[in-house]
């Protein structure tokens, strides 16, 4: 029988319990070794999530705070914009300060844009706002002032314009009464048919066919206001059917009635008028087409105004 080389400690024997102690503080420092790394490790997972949250946390404040800046500054530049477009003395005014408004804009707008904005420059965004905003008040209050300093002498201007103008009524309402008055009357007012014989004699007639021509003869009763000078009467007659004898070619035209409208006037004649006498007027109207039966009537006007009228009536011609 061959000898064991290996000196085992038996089973159960003092010597067999160092190599298991040994191995279990191992597992043991092994263990805790873990334990701590993983500790460690939450630990540092954790320190970095709350700087995490803290720095998103600082940067959504100073968004949050760019946000509210630039509404502030949008709000403040259409206010300006505003007052300038209605009203021309705030745009000579913001001028004179044109560059210091200018580099103010600027500088705020150069903050608001940059992202990476610290709180300090959002604090130097916010006090030019303010100032740009009380800049804005200053105007405003200028403005105000300006108004009400325009509006008195807009009240001093009505206050003379009403006066001149009521003096300007009365003149002109006088003035009106002396051409209401200026203007002459016509009176004994006859409209006469007229046949003109081979030989050149003239006798009047009441028969359409045997009608050459017109003859209106009337007064101009005397009036002491209208000054001694030429005067232009016109003569409208119309015909049996409301049509107007006018025909441009004979020296019919158009005339101004006192109330703007225009009229046709069959013929007209220049008067040489003296103040305070009556004269007596003829004119006559030779037409290019027959006359007609029936009644014709005459109007006579002078500076726009009918001073007088007549008529007459065309029968219908025999044989003679």
């Amino acid at each position: 029988m061959t000898e064991n080389t290996f000196n085992t400690p038996a089973p159960g024997s003092p010597g067999s319990e160092k190599p298991r102690s040994r191995n279990g503080l191992i597992y043991g420092i092994l263990i805790a070794a873990l334990a701590g790394t993983w500790i460690y490790m939450l630990y540092d997972k954790n320190k970095t999530s709350e700087q995490i949250v803290q720095k998103t946390t600082q940067i959504d404040s100073i968004s949050s705070s760019r946000d509210a800046l630039q509404q502030e500054y949008n709000a403040a530049n259409a206010r300006l914009d505003d007052l300038i477009s209605q009203n021309t003395r705030m745009d000579s005014l913001v001028k004179t300060k044109d560059k210091e408004i200018q580099d103010m804009k600027a500088r705020i707008s150069s903050i608001l844009t940059n992202k990476n904005a610290t709180q300090a420059q959002l604090a130097e965004a916010r006090r030019l706002i303010e100032q740009l905003k009380s800049s804005i008040e200053g105007y405003q209050q200028t403005i105000e002032r300006l108004e009400g300093e325009k509006i008195v002498l807009a009240g001093e201007r009505d206050f003379a314009r009403k006066e001149r103008d009521s003096v300007s009524v009365v003149k002109d309402s006088l003035n009106k009464k002396v051409d209401l008055g200026s203007v002459l009357h016509a009176s004994n007012i006859q409209l006469q048919p007229i046949r003109i014989k081979h030989n050149g004699k003239e006798i009047e007639t009441t028969k359409a066919k045997r009608a050459d021509m017109m003859r209106v003869s009337f007064d101009l009763d005397d009036n002491r206001i209208a000054p001694t000078g030429d005067k232009e009467i016109f003569v409208a007659i119309t015909a049996p059917d409301n049509t107007p004898l006018a025909v441009e070619a004979l020296g019919s035209g158009r005339f101004t009635l006192e109330d703007g409208t225009e009229k046709l006037y069959t013929t007209k004649k220049t008067v040489a008028y003296v103040t305070g006498q009556k004269q007596s007027v003829t004119m006559d109207w030779k037409q290019n087409s027959d006359y007609k039966v029936g009644d014709y009537t005459v109007e006579i006007y002078h500076n726009g105004f009918k001073i007088g009228q007549g008529k007459v009536t065309l029968r219908k011609g025999g044989l003679f």
